[in-house]
């Protein structure tokens, strides 16, 4: 029912969404890459598409694009429905993994080659690259041509690139995987400091979790053609809204058991768990990630406390800040147990292969799922 006011008709609520994602399909053949996605994204928004190889991300960007279009579903971008809109027609600056720069042409051609098309006076399109170079932090590579240029270089000169027209929407296909570990860190972060200072709507396509953590306002986890979570990286990690997502984002211990009362049992041991929904008997998955395992000393308290257990070390391993621990227990049958334990922890409570101590695993960081809820 409209609401009525003393003018008239109240307008209707604006639509908060840029990008507007509705009911997408995309089928190649028998196979169906998209099954019934829909999406909303905010003006600004930087958002993840992560998922393993196959899962449909790269589909779905690229349907985004207009350069793979959906099968059915529409898409609407800034209230306009670009759904049946060649690539050529849609508001996006693009960078794929290769940066797919011209090896023909300098750096500067490289930029300018979409203002070009937009036949602005030259003197315009010069300074424009002169700003976008400066902003990319390579004001002195003009020049120089791709294969002069470290893959680092090259791929600021795609971004360089894309976002030249002022596009509405940047679409990063796998930017930084052709990369070095290092050269990755350094520049996701400068992506997402570029991101917030062009106030662009961003949407980028990866399969590193840490990348997406790292980077995004909300990541859009996804799995066999369809999305599992959508959520902010503390609520993806945190609160996985199924076992694939607790698997995929993070590492998990995880056990099949039953679910009873408030509890489900990992070997011997009655763990309280605050997941709910369950019916008595329900066979579920318990899911515990290893830095939730918490480290105390045997003996810590005077009398046995919930969710605490008695182990002993089995194998400890060094990983920088770090050490992965296994532990088994009577108590836990023959299910072993990784906790990953701090640097001080150890030295604190003097661990070491065959040690005894006792363990933590908080109730709020018992994760349980239904069984057969690993999609994957």
């Amino acid at each position: 029912m409209t609401e009525l006011t003393a003018e008239g008709p109240a307008p209707a609520a604006a639509d908060p969404s840029y990008l507007k994602i509705e009911g997408l399909w995309k089928a190649f053949g028998d196979f169906v890459a998209l099954r019934d996605v829909s999406l909303d994204i905010a003006r600004g928004e930087f958002i993840c598409f992560l998922g393993p190889s196959g899962c449909g991300k790269t589909t779905l960007l690229r349907a985004i694009a207009g350069l793979d279009p959906q099968s059915r579903g529409t898409i609407r971008q800034g209230g306009r429905d670009v759904s049946g809109l060649p690539a050529s027609q849609r508001d996006y600056g693009i960078v794929f993994q290769s940066y797919a720069l011209f090896p023909n042409l300098t750096v500067e051609r490289n930029i300018a080659f979409g203002l070009e098309n937009t036949r602005r006076p030259k003197a315009e399109i010069a300074a424009r690259v002169a700003e976008l170079l400066a902003l990319v932090g390579l004001p002195d590579q003009a020049k120089k041509y791709p294969a002069q240029l470290s893959g680092g270089q090259q791929q600021r000169i795609a971004l360089a690139r894309a976002i030249a027209i002022n596009p509405g929407l940047l679409l990063l296909d796998e930017p930084l995987s052709a990369l070095d570990a290092k050269v990755r860190v350094h520049l996701r972060h400068e992506i997402k400091e570029l991101q917030r200072k062009l106030g662009v709507t961003t949407i980028m396509v990866t399969h590193d979790q840490e990348e997406a953590l790292s980077m995004a306002d909300r990541i859009v986890v996804m799995n066999h053609g369809v999305i599992e979570q959508i959520g902010t990286p503390t609520e993806i990690y945190r609160h996985p809204a199924t076992l694939f997502v607790a698997d995929f984002i993070g590492e998990t211990n995880r056990v099949a058991t039953t679910y009873s009362a408030g509890a489900v049992t990992l070997g011997e041991a009655v763990l309280q768990t605050r997941a709910a929904g369950f019916a008595d008997g329900a066979p579920v998955t318990l899911a515990v990630r290893p830095e939730d395992v918490l480290p105390h000393a045997v003996g810590h308290e005077a009398e046995p406390r919930p969710n605490h257990l008695n182990v002993r070390i089995g194998a400890m391993e060094f990983l920088g800040s770090y050490w992965r621990t296994h532990l088994t227990s009577p108590a836990l049958g023959g299910t072993p147990l990784v906790a990953n334990f701090s640097m001080n922890a150890v030295r604190r409570l003097g661990l070491g292969t065959g040690a005894e101590m006792t363990v933590e695993l908080p109730a709020e960081r018992v994760l349980v799922f239904p069984r057969g809820d690993e999609h994957g």
